[in-house]
């Protein structure tokens, strides 16, 4: 028989049990509330401790390296403990301090995030935090670590930031664009209103062109219809038009600094559009990622919305289900009911801005080409749903369909589609029972409003249809045989 020996723990022993239980045990969270030119760090344990005062440091050489001190010192104090280090999303301003942190993974043991200020806020605000300071909001960024561990991604390469650099250029450009054509527009309103009912639906190529050469109604209407006729798409009965109108015109400003001003807009925007197309070439040409040529086997999604909507999504493993997608884009329905008020399911829109942004650029383009996309939206029209309420179901449409391209990994085929519609109308549909109600069902001495009074008696005769339904009450006798 086998016996074993006691033996007295050395110290050396003790020393190696106690780094062993740390590895294990001892998480510590780092908060960073970065501002313009300067962050706020807190330190706390798992337990929400504070392990020493909130230090500030300016975003400088100096400031990363006193950093980097600062850290290299807290883990010769606890040397088997995981660092778990997050920042805000700020627009840019983050990016030094994040990028430092992700250096320092080499030689120390953390983890680095970039967290969503609206679930910071969010749990702040559940902790009952009234007083709002720099100290508080990189405590926050702390906790938020603890509180939702499932909800952050530590320490991962970002593959996607090339593109997302020249994404975000190309971005930069439409947005100048767009005010430049908003800031010409109401140039034209002054210079020559009559040309705005051709501008509807944008501002159609020839309007700039005709604008460039003649930019006022005044120079327009000494212009002869054969000359204007020149200009690509316009006709010479439209040209007779233009300079009718041009005639009778109400235009308040004809002077020549008005007419300096809208040739020097439409200039700029020809160009900023003509760059946009080279960016989007390059942008083409430097992308061979996989999951970007299969979203542009959709008819509606080409290089800008294929790669705007990876860079998003990063990776579709992040979303269990189709529902937590349309959650972080924001286009899952909401409701409100409370007592006898009701009101109608509204799109969320509390989620990703930018994908939200481009499922609807992609729906207006497939309304235009995608059979699919169109079907689905004029029959909803029909039905008698707003546009844009329409416009919003095809959205979700769509991106249920990009969930299932991904989770795949299918090039797009509407004949899926269509399987998947004839297995969800083969399920059979129950008239679903009220829970809420499983201890009491509904009593007629209630003093309930006539409203509630007429919602239960619908509801009662619902479920004694679908009840005589599955009992065979409503089918027909079998015919006697002889």
């Amino acid at each position: 028989m086998l016996r074993h020996r006691m033996y007295k723990p050395d110290a050396s022993w003790c020393f190696i049990n106690f780094i062993s239980e740390e590895i294990i045990m001892k998480q510590f969270y780092l908060g960073a509330d970065v501002s313009k030119g300067y962050t706020d760090f807190v330190l706390i344990d798992q337990d929400k401790k504070q392990i020493n005062m909130n230090f500030q440091l300016d975003d400088t050489v100096d400031g990363h390296v006193e950093l980097h001190n600062q850290l290299n010192h807290f883990f010769e104090l606890h040397p088997g403990a995981e660092l778990f280090a997050a920042v805000e999303s700020t627009g840019g301003y983050e990016n030094n301090w994040y990028n430092t942190l992700l250096k320092f993974q080499g030689s120390l043991n953390i983890k680095t995030a970039r967290l969503n200020p609206e679930g910071v806020f969010c749990n702040s605000k559940a902790e009952l935090t009234r007083t709002i300071t720099d100290k508080v909001s990189a405590l926050s960024i702390a906790e938020y670590q603890i509180a939702h561990p499932g909800k952050i991604m530590y320490q991962q390469e970002d593959y996607w930031s090339p593109l997302r650099k020249q994404w975000s250029f190309i971005s930069l450009l439409i947005k100048q664009k767009t005010q430049l054509l908003n800031q010409l527009e109401m140039l034209i309103y002054s210079a020559n209103p009559e040309l705005l009912q051709y501008c509807q639906d944008g501002m159609p190529q020839w309007v700039l062109k005709l604008l460039k050469k003649y930019p006022t109604a005044g120079l327009l209407s000494r212009a002869r219809a054969a000359t204007v006729a020149r200009i690509p798409y316009i006709t010479l009965d439209r040209a007779k038009k233009l300079v009718k109108e041009a005639k009778n015109s109400i235009a308040s400003a004809d002077d020549d600094i008005t007419g300096q001003l809208v040739s020097s807009t439409i200039g700029q925007i020809l160009q900023l559009a003509k760059n946009i197309q080279v960016q989007n070439k390059i942008l083409a040409d430097n992308c061979s990622i996989p999951e970007i040529e299969l979203l542009k086997t959709f008819p509606g999604i080409d290089d800008y919305s294929a790669i705007g909507l990876m860079l998003e999504l990063q990776a579709i493993e992040r979303f269990s289900t189709v529902k937590e997608l349309a959650s972080f884009v924001g286009i899952h329905p909401v409701f409100k009911a409370s007592g006898d008020g009701s009101t109608v399911a509204r799109m969320s829109k509390k989620g990703r801005k930018v994908p939200r942004n481009i499922l609807y650029m992609v729906v207006l383009t497939g309304i235009r080409c995608n059979p699919l996309i169109r079907d689905l939206y004029q029959k909803h029209v029909a039905r008698g749903k707003e546009k844009m309420s329409a416009i919003g179901i095809c959205m979700h449409k769509v991106l249920r369909i990009v969930y299932g391209m991904l989770k795949n990994n299918t090039a797009f085929d509407p004949e899926i589609d269509k399987k998947n519609q004839l297995k969800s109308n083969k399920k059979e549909s129950n008239v679903p029972r009220d829970k809420s109600r499983r201890y009491q069902g509904f009593d007629s001495k209630a003093p309930v409003s006539r409203c509630q009074r007429k919602r239960r008696k619908e509801q009662k005769v619902s479920q004694i249809a679908t009840s005589d339904d599955q009992c065979g009450i409503n089918a027909s006798a079998p015919m006697l045989t002889v």
